[in-house]
């Protein structure tokens, strides 16, 4: 089963949170554990985190409020800071689609695997969409857009040239 990019980027900080508190001394192992748990839910639910680390159902909302907002816990703040930026910078990039996903798209449409979705009319104003093949001009279109990122309508000249340079110190003394 594929890795989905939630699961990928929660592993990442994760890994990263267990390196900004490898120093921690072992009494901080439930804020450890808390921090953890709250990069597991996403930075959603710091209560429920609380209770995953260990806290009791009576305190987590209020160690989890404290861990987050008392200078006391401000350790524990600035790695979470830290955890959510990083979190928000791989969210970004791996929302971008990448060059291969890109071909693989164009490919599809290449190939008349993808559809498009059309309205008809049924009468008084009444409409319901209609999936239809990719026409012939968008598949030409993509074999282009596709041939263009592969280098497919360059030319390539190969050019060796070879000289000799000489330099002539022809400048009087003076």
């Amino acid at each position: 089963m594929a890795i989905t990019n939630e699961e990928r980027i929660i592993k990442e900080i994760a890994d990263y949170a267990n390196e900004l508190m490898a120093e921690w001394p072992s009494s901080r192992n439930r804020q450890r554990q808390f921090v953890l748990e709250y990069v597991k839910l996403n930075f959603g639910n710091a209560t429920e985190a609380a209770k995953k680390a260990g806290y009791s159902t009576k305190t987590a909302d209020r160690q989890a409020s404290r861990m987050l907002n008392n200078v006391e816990f401000l350790y524990v703040q600035e790695v979470v800071d830290k955890l959510q930026e990083k979190y928000e910078e791989r969210a970004t990039e791996l929302s971008i689609a990448s060059a291969t996903e890109i071909q693989q798209y164009l490919t599809s449409v290449i190939r008349g695997e993808q559809t498009d979705v059309r309205l008809v009319g049924l009468g008084d104003g009444a409409q319901v969409p209609e999936e239809l093949r990719v026409d012939t001009k968008d598949r030409i279109r993509a074999a282009e857009l596709l041939g263009k990122a592969k280098s497919m309508w360059t030319e390539k000249v190969d050019a060796n040239v070879t000289s000799h340079v000489t330099i002539v110190d022809d400048i009087p003394d003076d």
